[in-house]
């Protein structure tokens, strides 16, 4: 894949303003929507990538920016000063003990606002690292049908915790049992940043509901770029800077997966797993 910055010219801009905030999002394509979150340190041209993907899938892509800079190549200490500045933002709660992030009340008005543009049964939701418990978080709102949390990593400085609350822990297991619902999950096996701890911390909070998959470290992309290489340092990106695009590698089924899981959820209006 070329190193340059992605200049993003397939994608409308559009502004959405929700919750007393306003932000920029990439949005292309036809067919029900998907939410795709960025992972740190923004919309990477790996993450244009998948979005793509997903577009080709048969779906609108809605890319909202939330931190970093839209299209540029992951450069370690650019990327570096872009994780800190999210983790003091307060839009975002990092560190364990905080309760959800407070963007994601302005990610489900998206959900409703995409519901409202493209139609359909509802919407999907991929999270990434930074961004991977967001799709969970707006399960809460009744549009979102498809979850995927990929690699998620929050909070920061406890590996065992979910940036989720009990009350809403609770809140998405009655969602999922209640309409048939399941969340689909991906992390590599020795992430440092996602550990099994904290697959397991999900499957004891939402049972069976909890659908985790975990990925072998020789799966990754052996040479990701500086950002994942130097402050990283682990497998972690399974659908995007450690995806190899190749027949039988397990990142391409794990992607092929995601988009399976969408197909069903949104495209037939069939909300059986």
């Amino acid at each position: 894949m070329s190193t340059l910055d992605d200049p993003l010219g397939d994608f409308d801009v559009r502004t959405y303003a929700f919750t007393e905030s306003s932000k920029r999002v990439y949005v292309s394509g036809a067919g029900p929507a998907v939410i795709v979150m960025a992972e740190m340190p923004g919309i990477s041209p790996h993450v244009a990538r998948f979005a793509r993907w997903v577009r080709q899938a048969g779906f609108t892509v809605y890319l909202p920016s939330l931190f970093g800079t839209d299209g540029a190549w992951p450069q370690a200490e650019a990327g570096l000063g872009v994780l800190r500045r999210a983790c003091i933002s307060a839009e975002f709660h990092a560190l364990a003990g905080r309760g959800a992030s407070p963007v994601t009340a302005w990610l489900r008005a998206l959900a409703r606002r995409a519901l409202e543009e493209c139609g359909g049964v509802g919407v999907g939701a991929v999270g990434m690292c930074f961004t991977g418990n967001f799709a969970l978080s707006m399960l809460l709102e009744p549009a979102v049908l498809a979850p995927v949390l990929a690699q998620p990593s929050l909070p920061l400085d406890d590996p065992d915790a979910l940036e989720s609350d009990a009350a809403e822990l609770a809140a998405v297991r009655n969602r999922l049992e209640r309409e048939d619902l399941t969340v689909l999950a991906y992390r590599f096996e020795g992430d440092h940043h996602c550990r099994a701890t904290r697959f397991e911390a999900y499957r004891a909070a939402l049972g069976p509901r909890f659908v985790g998959r975990v990925l072998p470290d020789e799966a990754a992309n052996p040479e990701p770029p500086p950002f994942f290489r130097d402050v990283v340092g682990c497998p972690h990106s399974v659908l995007t800077a450690h995806l190899i695009d190749g027949e039988g590698q397990p990142t391409a089924r794990a992607r092929d997966e995601v988009l399976a899981f969408l197909r069903r959820r949104l495209q037939q209006g069939d909300l059986a797993q």
